[in-house]
């Protein structure tokens, strides 16, 4: 479980570059599948310097059995990380550099502040810009255009680390990003549950 900072699932091609599949912030379980996978398709990797807790399979698997309820919290968490999957195939296959850029920022946005990790919009995202291209499937060069370009446009302010969503009601129906997904809502409901 990540108690602070982000992790990223990777991949590597026979040519040794990297495509990040998905991120995770701070309160989620990266690696759920591996209770019941023997080996992961993927390698996951901090992308700050980070906290992580770990959790022995064979406990949380008796946990599961013993509490049907935590094991239903844990199989939604997986249905949420594969909601979140099928839009970064959508976000890398189909939707322009600028949307995808936008739609990165709008979903570590909403993810953060359904942990409680964000306040007025404002969130720290720590990512590298060669993380966010290794993401989005984009140049650095390019990840710096669209930074600079949501940042001409008004959509964001930044500091550093610190992104701030500016006109936020306004800006998420044009940039694609539906609030609304299932799987947000699923990270409302599972959020300041206490399981363990």
């Amino acid at each position: 479980m990540l108690i602070d900072g982000p992790v990223g699932s990777t991949k590597y091609t026979g040519e040794g570059k990297r495509q990040i599949t998905s991120l995770f912030v701070t309160g989620e379980i990266p690696d759920l599948q591996g209770l019941y996978l023997s080996v992961m398709d993927c390698t996951f990797s901090t992308l700050t310097p980070s906290r992580v807790g770990f959790m022995r399979h064979d406990t949380l698997r008796a946990i599961c059995e013993q509490h049907p309820s935590i094991a239903t919290a844990f199989w939604q968490s997986t249905l949420i990380d594969g909601a979140i999957y099928s839009e970064w195939v959508t976000n890398v296959g189909r939707r322009e550099a600028f949307t995808r850029m936008a739609h990165i920022l709008c979903e570590l946005i909403y993810r953060l502040r359904a942990v409680g990790r964000i306040e007025d919009h404002v969130a720290e995202i720590p990512i590298t810009k060669a993380a966010l291209g290794d993401a989005l499937g984009l140049s650095t060069v390019h990840v710096n255009r669209m930074l600079q370009e949501l940042r001409r446009k008004g959509l964001i302010a930044t500091s550093g680390p610190r992104v701030h969503a500016l006109n936020w009601a306004s800006s998420r129906p044009r940039r694609g990003f539906r609030e609304g997904l299932p799987a947000w809502a699923v990270t409302e409901v599972l959020r300041g549950k206490t399981f363990l």
